[in-house]
C-alpha cells in the first residue's frame, strides 16, 4: 500500500511538474507569436515607405517559408533526441539573433538579401517554438481524454492567431512611435526576458528526450498522418494563394485603400480567427455525432466543403461587378469562420493520431507539410494574380479547399482514439 501511495504521489508530482513547464513554454511561444507578426509589419511597412512592390516585399518572406519546412522537418528530429525544451529555447535565441540582425544594422545593409536571411532566421525560430508548444499539449492531456485534448488544442492555436494579429498592430505602433531599428531592439529585449524566465523556471525535461531517434523515422508510417499532412498543404495553400500577395495587393491598387487599412482589415481578422478556433471545438461539437463529439475524418471533409464555397462566392461577386470592398470584407467572415475550424481540426487530429512517444516527430512532419503549402501559396499568390487578377487567386483557392477534402477521404472515419492505431508497415 506505502509503495502505490509512493508511486500515486510522484505521478501527481509529474503531472504538475509537466503542467508548470508547458505553462512557461507556452507563455514563451506567445511572445514568440506576438513578435513574429509584429516584424512581418514591420518589414511590409518599412520597405514598402522604401518605394518596394508588393511582389518585391513578398519576395523577403520565401526564406522564411522555406525555413519553415526545413525546421519542421529537422527540428522534430532534434525534439525526439534532445527534448522539447531545448527546441523550445533554440527558437527563442534564434529570433533573438534575427531580430538583432536587423536592429544593429546599417541603412545600407537593409537589402533584399539580407532582409531575406534575417527572416529566414525568423522562420526558423517561430516553427521550433511553435512546434515544441504544440507537441507539449500532449505532455498534460491524458492518453485517453480526447475532449480535453481538442479543447487545449483549440485554445493554443487560436490564442497564437488571436496575438499574431495584436503584432500585427504592435508593429505599427512601434514603427510609428520609435522607428524601424529600435522596434527591432525592443522585442529582441521581448524575447530574451522570454528565454530567461523560462529558461530559470523550468524544471526537468520537457518531454521524454529519446536518443536513439533517427531521421528517418520523421517520415511517419502512420497512414492517417500522411494523409492529414497531405490535406494540409491544399488547405494552407486554399488561404495563401489570395491572402499574402493577392488580396492586399487588390485593396492597395483596385479599391484604392491606404496600407494602413489594409493592415487593420488584415490583424482584425486574424484576430477573429483565432477566437473561433478557440470556440472551435463548442462550434463543431453541436455537428458530430459520437462519443463526446469529438471531429473525425468525416468533419474535415464537410468543412473542406463548407470553405470551397466561400472564396468561389467572393469571385463570383467579383465577376458580377459588385462592390469589391463589400464582396470581399462580407466574404471574409465566412472564410474565416470556417477556415479556423478546419484549421483546429486538423490540429487536434496530428496529436490524436500520434502516439505519446512519436508526437515530435509526428507534430515536426505534419508542420513541414503547412509550410510546404504556405510557400506555395506565397509564390502563387504573386504570380496568379500577375497573370489574371483576384479573381483567378480566389478559384485556385477553392480548387485547393476541394483538392484538401479529396484526400480527407481518406482519413479514417472512426474516433481518434481508434484512428490513432491505424497503421501501415514502411513498406506499404
Amino acid at each position: 500500500m506505502a509503495s502505490d501511495a509512493v508511486a500515486v504521489e510522484g505521478a501527481a508530482q509529474k503531472r504538475r511538474r509537466d503542467l508548470r513547464n508547458y505553462t512557461l513554454g507556452t507563455a514563451a511561444y506567445w511572445t514568440e507569436t506576438l513578435v513574429d507578426g509584429a516584424t512581418r509589419t514591420l518589414v511590409l511597412f518599412y520597405f514598402d515607405r522604401l518605394g518596394y512592390s508588393p511582389l518585391q516585399v513578398a519576395s523577403l518572406f520565401v526564406l522564411y517559408e522555406v525555413a519553415g519546412i526545413v525546421t519542421n522537418l529537422v527540428g522534430g528530429w532534434l525534439a525526439a533526441r534532445l527534448g522539447l525544451k531545448i527546441t523550445l529555447f533554440m527558437g527563442l535565441a534564434i529570433q533573438i539573433v534575427a531580430l538583432c540582425m536587423l536592429g544593429f544594422a546599417p541603412a545600407s545593409l537593409l537589402v533584399v538579401a539580407y532582409v531575406m536571411a534575417s527572416q529566414a532566421l525568423s522562420g526558423v525560430a517561430k516553427d521550433l517554438t511553435k512546434m515544441s508548444s504544440k507537441s507539449a499539449v500532449k505532455l498534460v492531456v491524458r492518453d485517453s481524454d480526447d475532449s480535453a485534448l481538442y479543447r487545449w488544442v483549440a485554445i493554443l492555436t487560436g490564442s497564437k492567431n488571436a496575438l499574431k494579429g495584436i503584432g500585427f498592430f504592435l508593429g505599427g505602433l512601434l514603427l510609428t512611435l520609435v522607428g524601424f531599428r529600435a522596434a527591432m531592439l525592443i522585442m529582441a529585449a521581448m524575447v530574451l526576458a522570454a528565454l530567461l524566465a523560462s529558461s530559470s523556471l523550468m524544471r526537468g525535461h520537457l518531454g521524454r528526450p529519446d536518443k536513439t531517434a533517427k531521421f528517418t523515422k520523421m517520415f511517419s508510417n502512420n497512414r492517417a498522418v500522411n494523409v492529414l499532412a497531405a490535406a494540409r498543404i491544399f488547405l494552407f495553400a486554399s488561404r495563401d494563394v489570395w491572402f499574402v500577395v493577392g488580396l492586399p495587393f487588390f485593396l492597395y491598387t483596385v479599391v484604392g485603400w491606404s496600407f494602413w487599412e489594409v493592415g487593420t482589415l488584415l490583424a482584425v481578422w486574424v484576430i477573429g480567427y483565432g477566437g473561433v478556433q478557440a470556440l472551435a471545438p463548442r462550434f463543431v461539437r453541436r455537428r458530430v455525432k459520437g462519443s463526446g463529439g469529438e471531429p473525425d475524418g468525416r468533419t474535415v471533409i464537410w468543412l473542406a466543403l463548407g470553405l470551397a464555397v466561400c472564396p468561389a462566392a467572393i469571385a463570383l461577386a467579383l465577376t458580377e461587378h459588385i462592390d469589391p470592398a463589400i464582396a470581399i470584407v462580407v466574404g471574409l467572415i465566412p472564410f474565416g469562420v470556417v477556415f479556423a475550424m478546419n484549421s483546429a481540426v486538423h490540429s487536434y487530429l496530428i496529436l490524436a493520431y500520434s502516439d505519446a512517444d512519436k508526437v515530435t516527430m509526428n507534430v515536426g512532419f505534419y508542420y513541414m507539410a503547412n509550410a510546404v503549402g504556405r510557400l506555395a501559396g506565397t509564390v502563387l499568390s504573386g504570380l496568379i494574380y500577375e497573370w489574371n487578377g483576384l479573381t483567378a487567386c480566389l478559384w485556385t483557392s477553392a480548387g485547393f479547399v476541394l483538392a484538401a477534402g479529396v484526400l480527407s477521404l481518406l482519413l479514417p472515419r472512426e474516433s481518434a482514439d481508434v484512428a490513432q492505431r491505424a497503421r501501415v508497415s514502411p513498406a506499404a
